[in-house]
């Protein structure tokens, strides 16, 4: 098997041979996806860096990988050994991947990338720097060339049809809703390129995906017609016959730019340059009878503000998720208790067996980050065989975990005390506590946006001088994709929070080499009151599982604080009680127990 260093000299190699000085790799598929099928992981092969929202660059005597903050850590430590360059994004003097490659060419060179892997967005702000230079941006497929050996094949699993029952409308109503709003915007037809848009507007799930239920595929939709480019034997005639009943028609997945290329109605088509391909954005503007409207796609804040349907099983999906998460705290601290050697791949089994035994359970929503000690302070760490630690009766174990069911998606994270706590962990974990329930408790006007509402999470912290360089809270799908937009709760949103957004609240405090501590919780966004002053919000916890007290250090918490725990304490021993055993409600009821000041 090859080296990083060996790859990177073969790709320079290939830069030569197409004349290009420069080589970009983003974390990409086709679809603009998070999590990406493993056919896509390139970036990762050429750099070994496994994290997510990263880009590499290579140029002919150098090379240097962008990640943001959630994985600094963890980058250092994959990157260590090699030539690469990291670049810890938002820190003061690194510069920006388009100030990167703007400073390493010259007049006449080219930078080269993935015309299909790259967003339009990515390739338009790289121009925007590279053409005053005279540096042409070229579209070429390297990794393809290059990434042969053991490279998993494209993603082809079956697809399926989500039924309306758990969806709350057909793909019929919705395409109906996202015509409105196009005629709305002055288009007549749009490029469907996401993956959890494209998921929600057709009910249509597979598990092309790691842990995230999509289907590779486009979806071209008119007034009059809507096209969708998939791998058409993955779908049942059930499926097949059902699209067709809602006005969907099928065409093979590689069809799709013959098709825009050849398509003859004149159109205004809306296409959003993030979501939408360089490849395939570029094709849209190729056509002469196409006029191409970059806006952002209006099915995210569809898709955003859950139905009442979606909301209904979101609440039920997120009890069983409670009744699992249960069940394996207490099984852990048993064989803890009993002497047992566990590990951090322990934990991911315990997980796995009560949540797939669980009604409507279809997969984990991601894999399952077990982090004990210091391995914590890595915000997205994933335990291995070959690189994982053995729990000790001492210290904090991080477990962040989901699951995705028929019924809805779950994303949690609890901090279990394993033993004997340092006075850094002990006010650390309090101070953490207090920035989730300041949030969940939060009430606000119906003007405020992600950015306004995440300075509550943080106030806490901030009064120690403490900060987390990640946001407080992202949205989650309904039987989806675990991260969505598009509101959230960090430092750039500007969504004005609405009734019916799901959000997940999950400040946390990491300490490179010392420890990570982090409690998240999912959030509805409901309507308190209106009055006089206007509407009021406020959040309601969808998630019901035991918060550590313990740890608490007396007398930091509020009353207010206090109250808001002890009230929610009450809450989870009322929702998961009736469907635990004896033995399982007394050890509910002692880690609900109210705490005092």
């Amino acid at each position: 098997m090859s080296t990083v260093s060996e790859r990177l000299a073969a790709l320079r190699s290939a830069m030569r041979e197409v004349g290009c000085q420069a080589y970009l790799i983003p974390t990409g598929d086709p679809h603009s996806s998070e999590y990406l099928p493993i056919h896509y992981n390139s970036r990762e092969y050429f750099s070994g860096f496994t994290g997510e929202n990263s880009t590499l660059v290579v140029t002919l005597t150098a090379s240097a990988l962008w990640a943001d903050g959630r994985f600094f850590v963890q980058a250092e430590k994959e990157l260590a050994g090699t030539e690469i360059q990291l670049m810890r994004m938002g820190e003061p003097g690194v510069p920006t991947v388009e100030a990167y490659c703007a400073d390493a060419l010259t007049e006449g060179q080219v930078l080269g990338l993935c015309g299909l892997t790259a967003s339009c967005r990515l390739v338009r702000s790289l121009q925007k720097v590279l053409d005053p230079k005279g540096v042409e941006v070229r579209t070429y497929n390297l990794e393809d060339q290059l990434w042969t050996e053991g490279r998993p094949a494209l993603p082809a699993t079956p697809a399926w049809l989500l039924p309306a029952e758990y969806a709350g409308a057909t793909p019929a109503e919705k395409l109906a809703r996202l015509r409105a709003k196009l005629t709305e915007l002055g288009c007549a037809a749009q490029m469907v390129g996401k993956l959890d848009n494209l998921a929600w507007l057709l009910n249509l799930r597979a598990m092309d995906i790691e842990c995230t239920p999509y289907a590779m595929a486009y979806c071209f939709v008119t007034q009059n017609d809507a096209v969708l480019f998939i791998n058409t034997d993955r779908l049942a005639s059930e499926a097949k016959e059902a699209l067709a009943a809602d006005g969907v028609r099928l065409a093979g997945y590689d069809e799709i730019l013959p098709f825009l290329n050849g398509y003859g109605e004149a159109q205004t088509v809306l296409a959003d340059p993030d979501s939408v391909n360089f490849a395939v954005y570029s094709a849209l503007e190729a056509n002469p009878a196409l006029t191409v409207k970059a806006l952002a796609d209006p099915l995210l804040p569809m898709k955003g503000i859950k139905n009442e349907t979606e909301l209904a099983h979101t609440r039920e999906c997120h009890i069983r998720d409670a009744v699992a998460m249960v069940r394996f705290q207490k099984e852990l601290e048993e064989r803890l208790e009993a002497g047992e050697t566990l590990t951090e791949l322990t934990v991911d089994e315990i997980l796995h067996k009560y949540r797939s035994a669980q009604d409507k359970f279809l997969v984990e929503s991601f894999h399952t980050i077990a982090a004990y000690g210091a391995n914590a302070a890595m915000m997205h760490y994933h335990a291995t065989e070959a690189d994982h630690a053995v729990l000790e009766r001492k210290g904090f174990l991080l477990v962040d975990c989901g699951g995705t069911y028929m019924d809805g998606t779950t994303d949690i994270t609890r901090t279990y005390p394993l033993g004997p706590l340092t006075e850094e962990e002990r006010l650390c974990y309090t101070w953490t506590v207090q920035s989730h329930i300041d949030i969940a408790k939060a009430v606000w006007l119906d003007y405020c946006t992600g950015q306004m509402l995440d300075t509550i999470a943080r106030e806490p912290l901030w009064q120690h001088l403490i900060n987390y360089r990640c946001g407080t809270g992202h949205s989650v799908s309904f039987v989806g994709n675990v991260h969505e937009g598009p509101h959230s709760l960090n430092g750039r949103n500007q969504v004005v929070f609405e009734p019916g957004m799901v959000i997940t609240d999950e400040p946390g405090v990491y300490e490179g080499g010392r420890l990570g501590i982090r409690i998240e919780n999912e959030l509805e966004c409901l309507h308190k009151e209106t009055n006089q002053y206007g509407r009021f919000l406020c959040f309601e916890p969808l998630t019901w599982v035991p918060i550590a007290t313990s740890p608490i250090v007396p007398g930091v918490l509020t009353k207010d604080q206090l109250d808001w725990l002890n009230a929610y304490h009450r809450r989870v021993f009322e929702q998961l009680a009736p469907r635990l055993n004896d033995e399982e409600r007394d050890w509910l009821a002692r880690k609900c127990a109210a705490i005092g000041a």
